[in-house]
C-alpha cells in the first residue's frame, strides 16, 4: 500500500490516502458565511482522497479569529451547501471541522464578554482581531451547565454540517483549542468532574464523541488530536499516558478516523514532551491519519510501515490544488506564498497553476 491506494472510512471508499488538511484561510467576509470563492478553493482540490475544511465555528463563542466561516446558522448552512455541492460535482469527498477556540480569543468577537475556558488561566501572548494585535485576558472558566451547553453545540454543528451536505465532520481537538484545553494539566485546573484525573479531564471530549456519534452516525465522525503540541501555550505532565488511554477508549466508538499531527520540529524545539506515533498507532485500532510536515516519501513510508492509514498535507496541498496528480508523475511542486494565507482576496487563494 503506498498514498495512492483507495481507502475505506466509515462508508466511504476513497480513492486515494492524500487527504487535504484544515487549514484555516480568512475568506469568510461577510457574517462567517463561506461564499463562491471558497467553493472554487475547495472544488480545486476534489482529487485529494478527503478534504477537511478549514476549521468551523459552532458557535458565536466558539469565534477567535477574522473572516472564519461559521456553523450555527442558515445562513451559513447556505454557504457551505455551495461547497459540498461543488466538491461533489467533481467526485470528491469533503469532511467539516469543527472548531471552538475557547480561551484563544477576545472579548472584541463577543461584545466585550470574556471567552471561555475550563480554568480562568491566561494564554501566554497575543492575538490577531479586527482591531489589530491584543493581548489574551484571562477567560471565564465554564460552570458544569455551560460545559452542557457546548457539547450540545457541537452536536448541532455536526447536525447542520450533514444538512448542509457534508459527508461527516471532524471533531478538532488540537493545537491548543477549547477541546485541548480540557485535556491538558497545564489549562484545566478543574476540581470538579471535568478535572483532576486523565479520564476527568477526557470526559468533555468524550461527551462530545458520544453526542455526534449518536446524532449523525460514527462512520461520519473523525477526529484531531496534536498529543505533543505545545501551539497556543500548551503544556502537559504526561502526555504519552493521557493520549494513550484517549487513543485506546476511542476504539469503542468505531470513528470513521483519528487524526494525529505528528511531533513538529517547532514543537520540539519548544519543549515538547514528543508523543511517538507508534505508541498511538499501537493505542489506536482503527483508522489513522497522521500529518506533520510530510513529504510524498515520507507519506508512502509511513503507510508501507503500517504507522498510519492516509497522511494530511496542509501547505502543500494549498499551493498545489492537483497535489496527487503532481505526486503521482513527481512533478515539481508550487511553492506556498505564507503573506497570503490568511489575506482576504482570490491572490494566493484560486491562482495556484495546475499541471494541465
Amino acid at each position: 500500500m503506498d498514498l495512492f491506494s483507495s481507502i475505506q472510512i466509515g462508508k466511504y471508499n476513497l480513492k486515494n490516502r492524500i487527504f487535504m488538511a484544515p487549514m484555516t484561510r480568512c475568506r469568510s467576509l461577510h457574517n462567517n458565511i463561506p461564499n463562491e470563492m471558497m467553493a472554487d478553493y475547495y472544488s480545486q482540490r476534489a482529487s485529494a482522497g478527503l478534504i477537511i475544511t478549514e476549521a468551523t465555528q459552532i458557535s458565536t463563542k466558539g469565534i477567535g479569529y477574522p473572516y472564519t466561516p461559521g456553523i450555527h446558522t442558515p445562513e451559513q448552512v447556505q454557504g457551505w451547501r455551495k461547497v459540498t455541492n461543488a466538491v461533489h460535482d467533481k467526485g470528491g469527498k469533503i469532511f467539516l471541522q469543527l472548531w471552538h477556540v475557547g480561551r484563544i480569543s477576545h472579548p472584541v468577537y463577543h461584545n466585550g464578554e470574556l471567552p471561555v475556558a475550563p480554568s480562568a488561566i491566561k494564554p501566554a501572548g497575543s492575538i490577531y482581531t479586527y482591531e489589530g494585535m491584543k493581548e489574551f485576558v484571562v477567560p471565564h472558566a465554564l460552570s458544569t451547565d455551560e460545559i452542557k451547553n457546548v457539547v450540545q453545540d457541537y452536536v448541532a454543528g455536526a447536525k447542520n454540517a450533514i444538512e448542509a451536505g457534508f459527508d461527516g465532520v471532524e471533531i478538532h481537538g488540537a493545537n491548543g483549542y477549547l477541546i485541548d484545553q480540557f485535556l491538558r494539566d497545564g489549562t484545566n485546573h478543574r476540581e470538579d468532574s471535568y478535572g483532576g484525573s486523565i479520564e476527568r479531564r477526557a470526559r468533555f471530549l468524550f461527551e462530545i464523541v458520544e453526542g455526534i456519534t449518536s446524532a449523525i452516525g460514527s462512520d461520519k465522525t473523525g477526529l484531531r488530536l496534536s498529543p505533543s503540541g505545545t501551539f497556543n501555550d500548551m503544556k502537559d505532565s504526561d502526555p504519552q499516558k493521557h493520549f494513550t488511554y484517549i487513543c485506546e477508549k476511542l476504539n469503542g466508538f468505531d470513528l470513521a478516523y483519528l487524526h494525529i499531527i505528528d511531533a513538529l520540529d517547532g514543537d520540539i524545539r519548544h519543549g515538547a514532551n514528543v508523543v511517538e506515533l507508534s505508541l498511538l498507532r499501537e493505542a489506536y485500532k482503527g483508522v489513522l491519519v497522521a500529518n506533520g510536515g510530510y513529504d510524498k516519501e515520507r507519506g508512502d513510508l509511513v503507510i508501507k510501515n503500517g504507522e498510519a492509514d492516509a497522511i494530511s498535507f496542509a501547505s502543500l496541498f494549498l499551493a498545489n490544488p492537483d497535489l496527487p496528480e503532481r505526486f503521482k508523475a513527481n512533478a515539481q511542486l508550487n511553492v506556498p506564498n505564507s503573506d497570503t494565507f490568511y489575506t482576504q482576496d482570490e491572490k494566493g487563494y484560486l491562482d495556484y497553476p495546475i499541471l494541465h
